[in-house]
């Protein structure tokens, strides 16, 4: 029994440690942004829209549920491409019924 514990232990630190394996569909993101600010999630879905200039590079991932944009520092995926995408949640800002959530995406 102490030698499966042994084999069993350095794969399930690994796999605490890469962070989710199932994206999370973005509308719960959405709905309820304070739950997940500051943690790392998994989304996946299609480019709906990209932007590179300068000193902005986001892309927008539409999912069943919702879209949300992404902020990273990587190369921007075409329009239309199906992505996956580990990222950290922020909230940009909350103006009244208005606000802005966004994933920042990690290397």
């Amino acid at each position: 029994m102490r030698r499966h514990i042994g084999v069993l232990a350095p794969g399930l630190l690994l796999a605490v440690s890469c962070g989710p394996f199932f994206p999370t569909p973005i509308r719960s993101i959405l709905d309820t942004p304070a739950k997940y600010e500051g943690t790392t999630v998994l989304i996946s879905g299609e480019v709906e829209e990209s932007v590179n200039v300068l000193v902005l590079k986001y892309y927008l991932i539409r999912d069943d549920s919702g879209k949300i944009p992404v902020v990273t520092s990587g190369a921007v995926p075409r329009r239309g491409a199906r992505v996956s995408v580990r990222g950290v949640v922020r909230q940009a800002f909350a103006i009244g019924d208005n606000s802005l959530t966004v994933l920042i995406e990690k290397p």
